[in-house]
């Protein structure tokens, strides 16, 4: 029997894109093999792009954004999932190709579904959602390169976002010495909270670097790209690693081989949106044991579903400080 349930749904107009709010039927969902009720999902920078119409995310409309959500199975056809079952889903297209977590329900390939760790309530899980799960693929890249607490610094830009909070959490968890890169002064007694231990500003990184400069870092996670991107790489330790995973600073990245030949440095891509299963329980499963729920809590907000389009130009303007949950059903 089908029901009423809202959604953000991403419609074109005139040529041009935009997430509303509007109310459909559950029969109106695809024809996938599992019905979940989404309890919560989540705002990224990709969810601000698709939602404004700032960046082409959504390859076809009308379809139902938000790249995250938790929730518990209501309807099964893959025997790998019971009902009942607390599940989420990141990535694989959600909010591209596939209806997102942006709807009070939504059915999705079993295949994209993971167990929400049995530490978590679906709020938490929401709280790290894509931003803190990339954030811990960064972490374990890092941690599988060899790089220990002991080694040097690690530098996270764009610290006070979604990604770059979660990384100083699980990075002080771990003992590393984190060095915080933000735009934004008034966040600094924030990302210390978080268990960051130095606060640079941005635009010491957001330059034109040399070739080559002194060498500062054992290890990044840079979820900005450009100019920031390439003075990180110039800066690296020798043997170092930065970890890259997004672009608010932009796509290009005018940098050299200097720091790859002369110091052997790894520029290391992550992909959450099509990560293999295994690295995904991976990381949910540490993402489990390493995060201190008083500092996820300190660093989370939660938003009615309605609040969407203003969170998503608000998140591409860098007004938004750490993590928002977005509760589906108020």
């Amino acid at each position: 029997m089908s029901s009423q349930i809202r959604a953000i749904v991403a419609e074109e107009k005139d040529g041009k894109i935009a997430g509303v709010l509007k109310t459909l039927s559950s029969a109106d969902l695809p024809d996938e093999d599992v019905l979940v009720d989404v309890a919560y999902s989540t705002v990224n920078y990709k969810d601000g792009l698709a939602v404004t119409g700032a960046g082409r995310i959504c390859r076809r409309t009308p379809l139902i954004c938000g790249i995250d959500l938790a929730g518990v199975v209501r309807e099964s056809r893959d025997p790998a999932w019971r009902v009942g079952e607390r599940v989420l889903a990141n990535g694989y297209g959600l909010s591209e190709e596939y209806g997102g977590g942006y709807a009070q329900q939504q059915r999705l390939p079993g295949r994209f579904l993971v167990r929400v760790p049995d530490a978590f309530s679906l709020e938490q899980t929401m709280a790290l959602g894509t931003a803190g799960y990339t954030a811990m693929l960064c972490v374990n890249a890092i941690r599988d390169h060899g790089v220990t607490p002991g080694d040097g610094p690690v530098v996270v830009t764009g610290a006070a976002g979604g990604v770059g909070s979660v990384a100083i959490m699980l990075l002080a968890a771990l003992g590393y010495l984190v060095t915080a890169v933000t735009g934004r002064p008034t966040t600094a007694d924030y990302l210390k909270s978080l268990g960051a231990t130095d606060i640079l500003a941005r635009a010491d990184l957001a330059r034109e670097s040399k070739p080559m400069e002194k060498e500062r870092w054992a290890a990044g996670v840079d979820s900005v790209g450009g100019s920031t991107l390439a003075t990180v790489l110039a800066q690296s330790q020798y043997e170092g690693i930065v970890a890259a995973c997004g672009l608010a600073g932009g796509v290009g990245l005018a940098t050299s081989v200097m720091p790859f030949i002369l110091r052997g440095v790894t520029l290391r891509g992550i992909d959450s949106v099509q990560a293999p299963m295994a690295k995904r329980i991976r990381a949910w499963d540490d993402l489990a044991t390493l995060i201190d729920p008083v500092r996820l809590r300190a660093a989370t907000s939660v938003q009615p579903l309605a609040q969407v389009p203003a969170l998503a130009a608000a998140i591409l303007a860098g007004q938004v400080l750490g993590r928002v949950v977005i509760d589906v059903n108020a």
